[in-house]
């Protein structure tokens, strides 16, 4: 070996939580290192006159914890590297295995560099938390660290404890996330320096005041009590996968049970314009609703497949998640991008990457792939055509195009009077189709070229159309007339009148 580091705990706080084992370890140590030198066990040895080296300078340092720790570690390593036949000891607050970074990164580095690390327990701050907070951990709770709080990982259910609120910023943060959960209102208790005699205090709060509490260190704790309440549980993606779960079991629903990917197949994008309308309506809360309609049918999706096996929704959630990470190396990676065409062009070049990876065969596939076969064809004849582009095949100048949409318009007019002319058969009336296929596809390509979104150009005519269709309502009703009492003489000027104050 290269060295020894002894990593101890000096309790959650009361010095007469120290074994004796570790205090004798602590007196007789020559190298003795701490963390922090604010924890109450050191007055006891000051008082005592063990000599001691403390890393507080180093949070001095860093504006980040991870940083510190970081060099703390390193920094105990060089030490034992140094003097390979000296013990290092380090000695840490609670117990070294309970939330303490800074001997984890210790227990991967040492090994690496053949250092002997032991690890000698102290009582940590759970003890005291379980013991003066009075619950009991088989009824299940979670650890987490105040710095790193993630909303997504909360289980209402769980008792859930949260340490490192070493300030009242990192209390502030805190709230803010189990805001994501849980009711402004809702009760939670901070713990300060617990079974430290004088020094404790146990406080009761609404969460919205958590931050409002004094005394915030590096001996607080935030402890979240469980709860079955159904409005929190409801704010949580375990509990949507649980009821349609429950939904689609047999003790559950009998119409979603007997759906299939078939029959609910177009409910997707019902629900997905439904979206669309409440974006172009400004309509938050309609779209909150909306949304979770979406989410709906993919939970109801994955859930038929979770059934047979193929898959859950969470595969689902980790084909996303692993999706967006390789396509953006300008965010996750070393790539870099000044501007959203650049980051069109990294994520469209790992994305022909990844079919290669999966060893899709690009020479014999079409240029043209890729397109949903199912897209509304507005939408996907702009898409095509864009495809076609990439590769040269395109007019070169907007003039070329409004020609093609000329000469096209002029066959669908023949195709019309030729039908006019030999009777409505259904040759005559298939060509002029065609025809008209023809004006409408030339018409994507004019939209291309002055770069509009033709679904967006025409939904945009639709509703100015409303608008003013809607005007000449208005103006039978004022008038005291219905449809079958004007003409469309009439309804022209209230027309042209709509044109012009509802433009």
């Amino acid at each position: 070996m290269s060295g020894q580091i002894t990593a101890v705990g000096l309790g959650s706080g009361d010095v007469g939580q120290l074994t004796l084992a570790i205090w004798n370890l602590l007196r007789e140590s020559k190298h003795l290192y701490v963390r922090t030198e604010h924890h109450p066990v050191m007055g006891l040895l000051r008082d005592h006159g063990v000599r001691y080296t403390t890393f507080d300078s180093v949070y001095e340092a860093h504006d980040n914890f991870p940083a510190v720790y970081d060099d703390i570690s390193g920094q105990l390593i060089e030490l034992a590297l140094k003097s390979p036949s000296e013990e290092i000891v380090y000695a840490v607050p609670g117990h070294p295995m309970v939330a303490e970074s800074t001997v984890s990164l210790l227990r991967e580095r040492c090994e690496q560099q053949g250092i002997e690390l032991r690890v000698l327990g102290g009582e940590s701050f759970l003890d005291q938390a379980f013991n003066r907070l009075g619950f009991d951990p088989i009824d299940g709770f979670q650890l987490l660290d105040a710095t790193m709080l993630n909303p997504a990982v909360l289980s209402p259910q769980l008792h859930i404890l949260i340490g490192q609120v070493y300030d009242t910023f990192t209390a502030s943060d805190v709230k803010l996330g189990l805001m994501d959960i849980y009711p402004d209102d809702y009760e939670v208790v901070v713990g300060h320096a617990l079974g430290v005699q004088g020094m404790e205090r146990i406080q009761r709060v609404p969460l919205h005041e958590l931050d409002r509490v004094e005394g915030y260190g590096n001996l607080s704790l935030i402890w979240v009590p469980r709860t079955t309440d159904e409005s929190v549980r409801n704010r949580t993606f375990a509990r949507l996968h649980e009821i349609v779960g429950i939904l689609r079991s047999p003790e559950g629903c009998p119409w979603d049970q007997e759906q299939t990917h078939q029959s609910i197949r177009k409910n997707l994008i019902e629900e997905t314009y439904e979206v669309l309308e409440t974006i172009d309506d400004d309509d938050p809360v309609g779209m909150q609703e909306e949304l979770g309609d979406i989410l709906l049918q993919v939970m109801l999706h994955s859930q038929m497949e979770e059934e047979t096996g193929a898959f859950t929704v969470y595969d689902v959630v980790q084909g996303l998640n692993e999706k967006l990470l390789y396509r953006h190396p300008h965010v996750f990676g070393e790539q870099k991008a000044t501007d959203a065409a650049a980051a069109l062009q990294n994520w469209e070049q790992m994305k022909a990457e990844e079919k290669r990876l999966k060893g899709v065969d690009n020479a014999r596939r079409s240029v043209l792939d890729g397109v949903p076969r199912d897209l509304p064809a507005l939408m996907k004849a702009y898409k095509i055509q864009k495809k076609a582009a990439k590769v040269g095949f395109d007019w070169n100048q907007v003039e070329d195009v409004l020609d093609k949409v000329g000469e096209e318009l002029q066959e669908l007019r023949e195709a019309v009077s030729s039908c006019n002319a030999q009777g409505q058969t259904a040759e005559a009336m298939h060509h002029a189709q065609e025809e008209l296929g023809d004006v409408i596809f030339a018409a994507v390509n004019v939209s291309r070229f002055i770069d509009s979104d033709p679904e967006e150009a025409l939904s945009q005519t639709n509703r100015k159309f409303v608008r003013r269709f809607q005007y000449i309502e208005e103006q039978l009703r004022i008038n005291g007339k219905s449809f079958d009492q004007t003409d469309l003489l009439e309804m022209e000027q209230w027309w042209q009148e709509a044109k012009r104050l509802k433009p």
